[in-house]
């Protein structure tokens, strides 16, 4: 039986906790403020605390250093309606073991409490609720769980994998772990490996000597070298060249870089954080990446969501980006309910960065006051979906548009009766099409393969105006 001390000025959490710490088998007490809980905790010697930030008096998080000096490394759960990705970090630095937005259910606490009294994972852990860091704005679960990683990275050196679609934030990501990091105060060196050249990419990273090649006139020190002490990103790095990839490696496994033309290497300790919006493990499969440069840089792997994966997101961040578009505007401006609605039915082919860039025009169009439907660009063409997902599994990128097919059906004023008739119209020609393709003509192996009766696809391939020859 363990001892659990909760600590928040809500009676109904407390009694909510307390009934659960009781139902598996634990004595549980009760504080409505920090002061409380610290004169109690001499009596308690709690092995487990459950700590509400925002608090009457002094605040959770400042408590959280004042429960150390009395009970030692007690692991500590922090509560709260009010997180964003800097409460997510100080709770990590402060050592918080777990992390939990309110409103959460019992079992997550449960969970929770389970992990921390039998010490099955490291007590540095976050969780976070809403936040406008650098333009990282979100309370849905998908954007919590990207701060909870944000958090936990930021407060070690090891080499961070960003993946996600183009526009979601790669980049915002990136600098906010750097900001977060022991690194924080040193350079930050950002670049678009896609947008260096093949020739001069090793020069780029590297630097070179003067003489190197034609055109080196000067030395140049590299980015390698220009983020010593600081952070490197590298945007797109699936696109880096192959002879690159080795210098990389190189470079992080020693800690030194040897310039173009040059045979003296030059040292610098840099944090990498990369970026990729390609499947990176089959860029590996095929060749195109080494596999020991992939495992170097991807330790620990964060997936940025798109944009239709959290809807709950949409409103929060058009306001913000609608603040910073409007902020040297005369007149305030806001949005409508329409255009909030209009906002959240649209596809967002390109994510985040499409979202900023319908809010700047619609400032520019509406100047000033409320922003509606006609004040919004026309929703992104689905021919960019392509561009967006080009490295994603096909299987994947064919379930999300038909689900946006239903989506916009199922929406529609007049919903007739035969949607599922309409499904099988656009799919199955192309399907059985491809089938008969691939076997000649014959109807009968070509129905073994798709476990149809030779009759039955006749007959399909009939109505489609597909039979063979």
């Amino acid at each position: 039986m363990s001892k659990l001390l909760v600590v928040d000025d809500e009676q109904s959490i407390c009694w909510g906790l307390s009934k659960l710490g009781e139902s598996i088998g634990h004595d549980v007490a009760v504080a409505s403020s920090a002061e409380e809980a610290l004169e109690a905790v001499d009596e308690v010697r709690p092995d487990l605390i459950v700590l509400d930030v925002r608090l009457p008096g002094m605040d959770g998080l400042s408590a959280i250093e004042q429960f150390r000096q009395r009970v030692g490394q007690v692991p500590i759960i922090v509560i709260t309606a009010y997180g964003d990705l800097e409460t997510a970090v100080e709770a990590v630095r402060n050592g918080a073991f777990e992390y939990i937005v309110k409103p959460f259910d019992l079992d997550t606490v449960q969970h929770a409490v389970t992990r921390a009294l039998s010490k099955c994972v490291a007590a540095s852990e976050s969780r976070t609720n809403s936040g406008a860091v650098g333009g990282l704005v979100g309370r849905s679960p998908a954007m919590q769980e990207v701060f909870k990683q944000i958090a936990l990275a930021a407060s070690a050196e090891t080499s961070v994998l960003l993946c996600g679609e183009s526009g979601t934030g790669k980049e915002l990501a990136a600098r906010a772990l750097h900001r977060y990091s022991s690194r924080g105060e040193g350079p930050f060196v950002a670049v678009n490996v896609a947008s260096l050249s093949s020739s001069l990419a090793e020069s780029e990273l590297f630097g070179h000597a003067r003489g190197a090649f034609t055109g080196a006139d000067h030395d140049r020190v590299g980015l390698l070298a220009q983020a010593n002490g600081g952070t490197l990103f590298l945007d797109e790095v699936a696109d880096i060249p192959m002879p690159a990839q080795v210098k990389l490696l190189r470079a992080l496994d020693h800690g030194e870089v040897v310039p173009v033309g040059s045979s003296r290497s030059v040292m610098t300790d840099f944090r990498i954080v990369s970026a990729s919006h390609q499947d990176l493990p089959m860029k590996v499969k095929n060749g195109e990446f080494r596999h020991d440069l992939y495992f170097r840089i991807a330790a620990f792997r964060i997936d940025l969501p798109p944009l239709r994966k959290r809807g709950d997101d949409i409103r929060e961040l058009a306001e913000y980006f609608l603040a910073v578009a409007s902020r040297d505007e005369i007149v305030s401006t806001v949005l409508s309910d329409e255009a909030v609605h209009e906002l959240q039915q649209r596809p967002w082919y390109g994510n985040v960065r499409e979202l900023r860039n319908a809010m700047e025009h619609a400032v520019i169009v509406a100047r000033g006051g409320v922003i509606g439907i006609e004040h919004l660009p026309e929703a992104a063409s689905a021919s960019l979906i392509h561009t967006c997902n080009q490295d994603q599994p096909i299987d994947e990128t064919i379930s999300e548009l038909i689900e946006r097919w239903a989506r916009a059906k199922l929406a529609g004023a007049d919903v007739s009766g035969d949607l599922y008739e309409q499904l099988l119209k656009l799919v199955e020609p192309s399907f059985l099409k491809a089938a008969i393709e691939k076997h000649q003509g014959q109807y009968s192996s070509a129905a073994r393969q798709l476990g149809l009766h030779r009759t039955t696809l006749r007959k399909k391939l009939d109505e489609y105006g597909l039979s063979s020859s």
